[in-house]
Formats: structure tokens, C-alpha cells, sequence
């Protein structure tokens, strides 16, 4: 038996979205598609009708359409029906009201509803521990025309067919009918998600919560003095914000856990490759710099991404500054201070041997959409440094990126949604300078412009989505998803940005102007090897670490960059493309 697909829809270069009659055949594929991943295959995510397929490169996406053609898709798996979770509620949510109106239930018809029948978990996606629940239709409801910017966490919902709870803070479009206390998500259970597809889940309506008294726990002083005491690193500021990332989580997006990691990877990687690191070691991304870290042992770091101007200070010698783009020491005792950047947003700073925080599925990186990983950093925070791999060398200084142009110019592959948009709102689309709103945060890119009209009304289904999709709202004013994005969104994406292109978003701050430029999809595989920023070097292309530097211009760790050949001010970067403003902080939720 061959598999019942609708459609296969390109969604950017890196994935494929695959249009099947129903759940039952969505299941039937997902299952396949884990027992028996195509070549290149990285994530999954299943929805209501779809299945979003993830590949490592362009070329594997494009090998996806006949393959997944030549599948049997076999029976859905049942596994967890007889599971029931229930979840107490109190319905006091700000949307019951319009929620009642538009059902023409009423208030009290609404809770009766949702109470009175069980819900099946159909599969989950958005967050960590985000599942969408099937009823009987009755409560059947519209998302909201502008999503929230944060949505509390506990949020009991509804939008088209679905009911769910939303397990952490998070931005959200659905209607909120209610609150529970109940753990969605928790690493510290052999199942993190508390509903598995094929749950059945009961909704109890209470008036108050019935809590168990927390154990009371002292502030253990020897504990923070002991690991202040172990750092190599102390934060003295963490700047506007700064958090821990790397190359992000794969192929974990059917928990509901996005990719994550630094926004700029070309940064990322070109940091660790100055001081000697794999590409995938942990460092620091700083937005708008303002941080200052103070060493407590001998290090070799590098800042990369945004023009800073970057100085070193202790008490009993001279100020110096160093250059961005190449490896240099810090004593024991001396502090590094990144200015505010002179153009760009995001700064990484890498330290010889990476960061040693713990991994969380895979990964060291801070997710500000599912809360994994790391808390961003805090006055005090003490940073640990992993050792240095003893064959491992310090790469020589690279050259500077050139500041970004007046309009930064993105590439992007129209779809999977872009039927949903007439041929002259296509038009339009791209010939807008888009603005960068205040908004924004790693998430993604609020843009402020004129707002476009869909051609085609009613709602979406809810389907996987992509770092670099331009997700459209009723509103008509898109949004560009970054690193944090959720797994699945219920708004046509007009289209995706090319992989090559994302790390120029990154560097995009309140008020940066971007127009988009569409791509056939025939020539958008040979984007992939094009040097996408001017400072990025594509994983694919990048030389391996042995001979990333020459030979003869290798140096030892102990000889890296002593202090007395540090870079004298005179020869500090210096540009006068102005600075940004305080204002351009992101908006993290």
C-alpha cells in the first residue's frame, strides 16, 4: 500500500511539509517515518493533517518527495490510549466570555463542555509538553487576531478543534478559558511530557487549587561561596541579556523542543575556531553588549558577531583593548568589558576548551520557548571552563565583518502557505522595507509595515514550522522565527529564509529595515555552499580544525597572545556607523 499524500510542500530549503486526508493517515506516516527515517532526515513533527520533515542539507530535502512517496505508512500506533490524565481547572480565563459568545454556549455552557467529555491527545508540538487535545467539536473556536507576547503559564485554551495547556510562558493566538497548576513538563520525570499522543484526558472544573506545602529550603552559603570559588569565569554584568549557547537540540522536535542555539552560527563557530575549540563547544551570546566578566584563572577567549569595542582592565595596570575576530589572553584578575555594539546586535564570546554547563537533551544552550538549559546570566553567575583538547590549536585572527547595508536583503523560498496571499500581496511583500519592531527577541522578528490581507479566510490547522519561516497573523504583519521558535504554529508561513541567510537576522536590530527577495525552488540548493554573511563560514564548507590554521603559524596555548602582545589601542576596530541604543534590547518572554 502506498502512502496517502496530498502534497509535498517545500518549507525553505532544509524541509518538506506533507499534506495527508486526516489524522489516522498522519499517524500511519509519523510512525513509518520513525521506524524507517529517510537519508538526511533530522526531526519530525506531526499536526493535525501534516507532517513537517526536517533534513541535515538542501540536497537531502529534495531526495524527500520520492521517497516519502514509496512508503507504507502501516497502522497508527496506539500506544497510551488507555492512559487518563486529569487535570484540575479553574474557569476564570480571560477569553471565556467571547469564547461562550461565539459558540453561543454561554459561560457556563463553555465549562460544561470542555468538563463533560474526554479528550484525546492527538500529538503535541508548540513547547515542551504542549499537546493538542480532540473533542467532539462542540468548542470549535477562531484563534485570536494577534497572538499574545506572553501567554501565562498553566493557560487553559482553545483554537479551531483543539483544547490545551500551555506549560510555560509563552506568546500564543489560542483562547484562554482557564488556569491549572498542573506540571506539564518536567525533566525530572522518566517522561518529561505529562500527555502522550493517545492520552485520554479528563478536565475537572474546581474553585480553588489544593496545594502541597513545598519543602522550606535554606539558602546554602557554603554551596555559592564554594562554586564562586571553582569558577573561571565570575559574571560582574551580564549585560542587557547574555545566555549559553551552542549549536542547539536536534531532533527532538516532536517533544516540542525547537533546535535552540546560538541565532548567528556562523559567529558561534568562528569564535570556537579562533580559540581552538569544536564548533560545537558552548559559548556566551550577548545582546548588546554592556557585559563584564572578571577571570579567576589564566584564559584565551574571542569575541565574534556584533562590532564591539572590547577592553580589558585590573587594578594595578593599564586598560588595553583587543580587536574582535581574533584569539587573545586573559589573566587571572583582569576583566573584559564589551561597549555597546557599533553596528549589530549579538556578541559571542568563546573561551579556550567551552563553557562547562550541564547538557540538557543533548545540548548546553539556553531556550528562552521551552525553558531549557541554562537561566541567562546574572551579577555573580561563576562560570566553569571545560580543559582544552591537548591537540587542539589557537587559530590566527580572521578579518572583521563589513557593517550590514541601509536595507539587509533576505532570501526566501515562497511556501509552504503562500497560496493563502494573492499574486499582487506577494508583490507587496517584497517590495517593503520591512522595520525590525522592539518587539523582537530570539524567538523571532516582529516586523512593523503595511499590513498585508489574506485572499483566503477561516484558520489553519496547526503545522510544523521552521526557523526562518515568515509567519503571517490576521493582524497582516509578519513575524520572522529565529532559534526559540515554537514547533508548530496555527498562521500561514508566506514563506521560509533560506538556512544560508538566517545569521543576518540575528544581527538585526530595532529599527534595521529588511526586504525579502523570493527564490525558485530549483535554484535554492545552490544558495547552501554560498557564503550567506560575511563572517560565516557554512558547517559544510568550514576546514577541519587541524587545518584551519597553518602549521608554521599554530601557536601553543601557554605562547597564544602573552600579555605584552596584546593589541594596542591604536589598533583597536573602531567604526562610526553609530551605536545602538538601549532600546534595541530584545523583548525576551
Amino acid at each position: 500500500m502506498t502512502t496517502p499524500i496530498t502534497s509535498i510542500r517545500p518549507v525553505g530549503d532544509r524541509a518538506v511539509l506533507v499534506q495527508l486526508g486526516g489524522l489516522n493517515e498522519v499517524l500511519g506516516l509519523y510512525e513509518a517515518l520513525r521506524e524507517h527515517p529517510l537519508p538526511g532526515q533530522v526531526d519530525l513533527v506531526a499536526a493535525a493533517e501534516t507532517i513537517l520533515v526536517t533534513a541535515d542539507s538542501a540536497g537531502a530535502a529534495r531526495g524527500f518527495a520520492a521517497r516519502l512517496h514509496a512508503l507504507d505508512p502501516g497502522d497508527a500506533d496506539a500506544t497510551g490510549a488507555d492512559t487518563l490524565v486529569e487535570i484540575d481547572v479553574i474557569y476564570d480565563g480571560d477569553d471565556l466570555d467571547e469564547v461562550g459568545d461565539l459558540t453561543g454556549l454561554g459561560r457556563d455552557g463553555v465549562i460544561a463542555a470542555h468538563t463533560g467529555q474526554p479528550w484525546t491527545a492527538a500529538f503535541g508540538g508548540f513547547a515542551p509538553g504542549f499537546a493538542y487535545l480532540v473533542g467532539d467539536g462542540r468548542l470549535t473556536v477562531a484563534r485570536r487576531n494577534s497572538p499574545r507576547r506572553a501567554v501565562p503559564a498553566g493557560s487553559v485554551a482553545l483554537a479551531d478543534s483543539y483544547s490545551a495547556v500551555y506549560p510555560r510562558v509563552t506568546p500564543g493566538g489560542w483562547q484562554l478559558i482557564g488556569r491549572t497548576e498542573a506540571t506539564l513538563w518536567s525533566l525530572d520525570r522518566d517522561q518529561p511530557a505529562l500527555v502522550q499522543p493517545g492520552n485520554r484526558v479528563q478536565f475537572r472544573a474546581v474553585r480553588e487549587f489544593v496545594r502541597a506545602a513545598p519543602p522550606v529550603e535554606a539558602a546554602d552559603a557554603d554551596t555559592v561561596a564554594t562554586k564562586a570559588a571553582a569558577a573561571d569565569l565570575l559574571v560582574v554584568q551580564p549585560g542587557l541579556q547574555t545566555t549559553v549557547q551552542d549549536l542547539g537540540r536536534t531532533g527532538l522536535a516532536h517533544l516540542g523542543v525547537a533546535g535552540a542555539g546560538a541565532l548567528d552560527r556562523g559567529s558561534l563557530r568562528r569564535a570556537n575556531r579562533l580559540v581552538g575549540n569544536p564548533a560545537s563547544a558552548a559559548v556566551l551570546e550577548n545582546a548588546l553588549g554592556g557585559l563584564v566578566l572578571k577571570a579567576r584563572t589564566e584564559q584565551v577567549l574571542a569575541v565574534t558577531g556584533a562590532s564591539v569595542v572590547i577592553t580589558i582592565s585590573r587594578t594595578d595596570a593599564a586598560t588595553r583593548v583587543v580587536t574582535t575576530d581574533a584569539p587573545f589572553a586573559l589573566h587571572a584578575g583582569e576583566q573584559l568589558s564589551l561597549d555597546a555594539p557599533l553596528w549589530g546586535v549579538r556578541s559571542y564570546v568563546a573561551v579556550r576548551g567551552g563553557l562547562d554547563v550541564p547538557l540538557v537533551l543533548g545540548s548546553r544552550s539556553t531556550d528562552s520557548m521551552s525553558g531549557l538549559g541554562p537561566a541567562p546570566l546574572v551579577v555573580g553567575t561563576a562560570l566553569q571552563v571545560l580543559p582544552a583538547s591537548p591537540s587542539s590549536v589557537v587559530g590566527a585572527a580572521e578579518i572583521p565583518a563589513a557593517a550590514p547595508d541601509d536595507v539587509t536583503v533576505l532570501r526566501y523560498l515562497p511556501g509552504p502557505r503562500a497560496d493563502w496571499f494573492s499574486a499582487d500581496t506577494l508583490a507587496d511583500f517584497d517590495h517593503t522595507d520591512w522595520r525590525v519592531s522592539a518587539q523582537s527577541n530570539r524567538i523571532g522578528l516582529r516586523l512593523d509595515g503595511p499590513a498585508l490581507v489574506r485572499s483566503r479566510n477561516g484558520e489553519l490547522p496547526s503545522e510544523g514550522t521552521v526557523s526562518g519561516a515568515i509567519q503571517m497573523p490576521a493582524s497582516g504583519l509578519p513575524v520572522l522565527f529565529l532559534a526559540d521558535h515554537p514547533v508548530t504554529g496555527g498562521y500561514p508561513v508566506l514563506g521560509v529564509v533560506l538556512h544560508a541567510d538566517l545569521d543576518r537576522a540575528a544581527q538585526l536590530g530595532t529599527g534595521a529595515r529588511i526586504r525579502f527577495a523570493a527564490v525558485p525552488l530549483e535554484n535554492a540548493v545552490h544558495f547552501e555552499n554560498a557564503v550567506p554573511f560575511e563572517h560565516a563560514v557554512p558547517l559544510e564548507n568550514a576546514m577541519p580544525l587541524e587545518h584551519a590554521v597553518p602549521l608554521e603559524n599554530a601557536m601553543p596555548l601557554e605562547h597564544a597572545v602573552p600579555l605584552e602582545n596584546a593589541v594596542p589601542r591604536e589598533n583597536t576596530l573602531t567604526r562610526d556607523t553609530g551605536r545602538v541604543s538601549a532600546s534595541d534590547t530584545p523583548n525576551e518572554s
